[in-house]
């Protein structure tokens, strides 16, 4: 459970994240941000981090490996909404597990 609800604040992060590169879509030498949920969640898989789900935290990061565009920003409507769609499939998914995870805890709890 403590995974589940790790992904869904990373996926809300995520969304505020997406929001906030699209409002930023004309700002002249602005960066996109995204957050690093996967990573972290693969160093604490690999070991190289407790893996402690009430402490998994994902962060923000600036990305600087995309192409700059005329407004010396590197933010793109359609890569951002495709982005959107994807971490709201994600966040989906996530609400399910957790919501068959708590069904199966009370069929459990009915037998």
């Amino acid at each position: 459970m403590g995974l589940l609800e790790a992904g869904l604040r990373a996926e809300g992060l995520r969304q505020q994240a997406l929001a906030n590169n699209i409002a930023n879509l004309q700002t002249n030498g602005y960066r996109r941000v995204d957050v690093d949920f996967e990573e972290v969640l693969n160093k604490a898989i690999e070991g190289h981090s407790s893996l402690e789900p009430a402490t998994l935290e994902a962060g923000l990061y600036q990305t600087h490996n995309t192409p700059i565009n005329e407004n010396g920003s590197d933010v793109s409507l359609d890569t951002e909404v495709g982005e959107m769609v994807k971490n709201s499939i994600r966040h989906r998914a996530f609400a399910l597990l957790m919501k068959k995870r708590y069904q199966q805890m009370d069929s459990a709890m009915r037998v």
